[in-house]
């Protein structure tokens, strides 16, 4: 039977964060440190659903670059629309310097209604991960191979965009966006109530991730992870299960990128790339893929690490960070998350049975 307390846990918990989050950062950290904070949150909301995907159902999705870029250029280009709008121009700024033609394209046009971009800032992203998850899931495609088919769709992405330049800013990407649905991003007022809506969307979504987690589908991806063979079994269409998770996953990351916009003010194909998708996975390994608090706080950690140490050592970040992937999957598989676990263990005796295991084991051998 379940007690009082362990019941109180995860309430508190989500109570605990809310109460960090919308009540003492805001009021600890100065106007910059708070902008900071509101980017590394974005990529924590990245997290939660890399922490559903790969934490819950074992898909390594080394391609979230992909869904963070999809949602953030969908936000950027509304609101590149709507600041050229308030200047009396019909074209981004961008396109008149680059641009071919005076007329907007016609793929830019539907993103001029604010309810057209931000229900794409989530569906598209989505759309791209259910037709892609719909092919590779019925085939079969799984551990490395989806990894690297995943990598594979993040270059792609980021090679098209570098091409684009006429349409989408190129290298530079969407940049210098001033507004945010009437609002000025240069009100520093404007920016806390930015970082308000950020963190309250990272706590809702973490509330829904927990709830997919203890519900009948959480378990049923869980078996889908450890044993695929016994789940079709038993009836179940394990490309079906896989598929919902890495959709959930990439509506996240599609609206992690759409708030991260007014966050920094910019997105570009240098933010979606092979490099920040990995970057996404390895914050959840470090915290503890398997844990949702363990994932987002490993994502705020190693975007914090990443500001801090790349400015300093611009050429060992990387590989820091690779090592940093290395040593959580090889050593500590749990992340930092189950280091408690692990230590609790070893101090704990083994049990007579336990013990009579090993040395079965050790005959066998």
């Amino acid at each position: 039977m379940t007690t009082i307390t362990e019941r109180l846990r995860v309430p508190g918990a989500f109570l605990l964060g809310a109460v960090l989050l919308l009540g003492i950062a805001p009021v600890a950290l100065s106007d910059f440190r708070l902008s900071l904070l509101a980017k590394y949150l974005c990529y924590a909301i990245v997290a939660v659903g890399v922490s559903l995907a790969w934490g819950r159902g074992g898909l390594m999705v080394l391609g979230q670059g992909v869904f963070f870029g999809l949602g953030g250029y969908a936000m950027a280009m509304h609101l590149k629309l709507a600041d050229a709008a308030d200047t009396g121009e019909k074209l981004p700024d961008f396109m008149q310097l680059y641009g071919t033609s005076d007329a907007l394209p016609w793929w830019w046009k539907p993103f001029a209604n604010p309810f057209f971009a931000l229900a794409m800032t989530v569906l598209l992203p989505m759309a791209v991960a259910a037709l892609l998850g719909f092919f590779v899931f019925r085939r079969r495609v799984k551990g490395a191979y989806f990894a690297i088919l995943s990598q594979a769709l993040a270059a792609a992405l980021s090679i098209w965009l570098i091409g684009q330049q006429a349409t989408t800013g190129g290298t530079n990407g969407l940049t210098d966006i001033q507004g945010f649905f009437g609002y000025s991003l240069d009100d520093p007022v404007n920016q806390r109530m930015v970082y308000f809506v950020i963190a309250a969307v990272l706590l809702l979504l973490m509330a829904l991730a927990r709830q997919l987690f203890v519900s009948r589908y959480g378990e049923l991806l869980v078996a889908v992870r450890d044993s695929e063979e016994r789940v079709r079994f038993l009836g179940y269409d394990p490309a079906n299960v896989k598929l919902v998770a890495y959709v959930v996953a990439a509506g996240m990351a599609g609206l992690a990128g759409a708030l991260f916009v007014p966050a920094v003010g910019i997105i570009s194909p240098a933010l979606i790339g092979i490099v920040p998708s990995i970057g996404f996975v390895i914050g959840a390994a470090v915290g503890g893929r398997a844990s949702l608090v363990g994932a987002v706080l490993g994502a705020i950690a190693v975007a914090w690490a990443q500001s801090t140490l790349s400015d300093e050592f611009p050429a060992a970040w990387t590989y820091l960070q690779g090592l940093l992937f290395v040593l959580a999957v090889g050593f500590l598989p749990g992340g930092l998350a189950s280091l408690g676990a692990v230590l609790r263990r070893r101090r704990t005796p083994a049990t007579p049975k336990e013990e009579t295991v090993v040395v079965m084991a050790g005959e066998a051998a």
